[in-house]
C-alpha cells in the first residue's frame, strides 16, 4: 500500500483537477463468478426480465455491473498487489473478472480473433515480492497480460527482494518510490 499511497500522492500532485476514487479490494464485496451470476445472465440472454431473478441474482450481477462500469469510466487504473504463492490475491482475480467482460471490454471480430475495446486506458500495475522475479513471475505476466489483451496501455513497477536482501530493503524501496513518482508526474 505504501506504493499505491506514493503514486497517488504523486498523481494528485500533477494532476489537481484530477479526481480520484479508491477501491479497497479488502474492505468491500467482490462478486466471484458463481452460480447466482451463471444462472442469472443465464436468464436475462434468454429474454428474463431483470425483476424476475433471485435476490441473489439480482445483487451480484448489480454489484458485478458496477464494477465494469468503474473501470470503463476511469482513464488510469492502479492495481497494487503482493505477489502470493506466484499468484495474486483472489479478491484481485474476482474483480480482473468484473473487467474482462466480452462485448464490453473485448469482443471476437469476424475472424474469430479478439480485440480489445478499452483502448486509450491506462493501467500501472504495482507489486510487491520478497524474491526476485524482474516482473515475470506468473501474477505479473497474468496482469500485463489481460489488461494487454482488453486493449489497456500498461506499466508495471515492482519492489523486489526484500525478503532476499532484508537488509537491502530501504534502498530497494527508495528506488520503486522514485519510479512511482516519476510515472505518476508523467500520466
Amino acid at each position: 500500500m505504501q506504493m499505491t499511497d506514493a503514486f497517488v500522492a504523486a498523481f494528485k500532485e500533477a494532476h489537481p483537477e484530477a479526481q480520484v476514487q479508491e477501491l479497497r479490494l479488502y474492505e468491500v464485496a467482490i462478486p466471484e463468478i458463481d452460480l447466482d451470476l451463471l444462472t442469472g445472465w443465464s436468464a436475462l440472454g434468454s429474454g428474463e426480465h431483470f425483476a424476475h431473478l433471485t435476490n441473489a441474482q439480482q445483487n451480484k450481477i448489480t454489484l458485478f455491473n458496477t464494477y465494469t462500469q468503474q473501470f470503463l469510466d476511469a482513464d488510469v487504473v492502479v492495481i497494487a498487489n503482493p505477489l502470493w504463492n506466484l499468484s495474486i490475491p483472489t479478491r484481485l482475480k474476482a474483480w480482473v473478472d468484473t473487467v474482462v467482460v466480452s462485448g464490453t471490454t473485448f469482443r471476437y471480430n469476424e475472424q474469430g480473433e479478439a480485440e480489445g475495446l478499452a483502448r486509450g486506458k491506462r493501467v500501472i500495475h504495482l507489486q510487491a515480492s520478497g524474491g526476485h522475479f524482474n516482473a515475470q513471475d506468473p501474477a505479473c505476466r497474468y496482469i500485463k497480460g489481460v489488461f494487454s489483451f482488453i486493449g489497456c496501455e500498461v506499466d508495471q513497477i515492482v519492489a523486489e527482494g526484500m525478503d532476499h536482501e532484508p537488509d537491502r530493503a530501504d534502498d530497494i524501496m527508495a528506488g520503486v518510490f522514485d519510479k512511482i513518482r516519476e510515472l505518476a508526474r508523467s500520466i
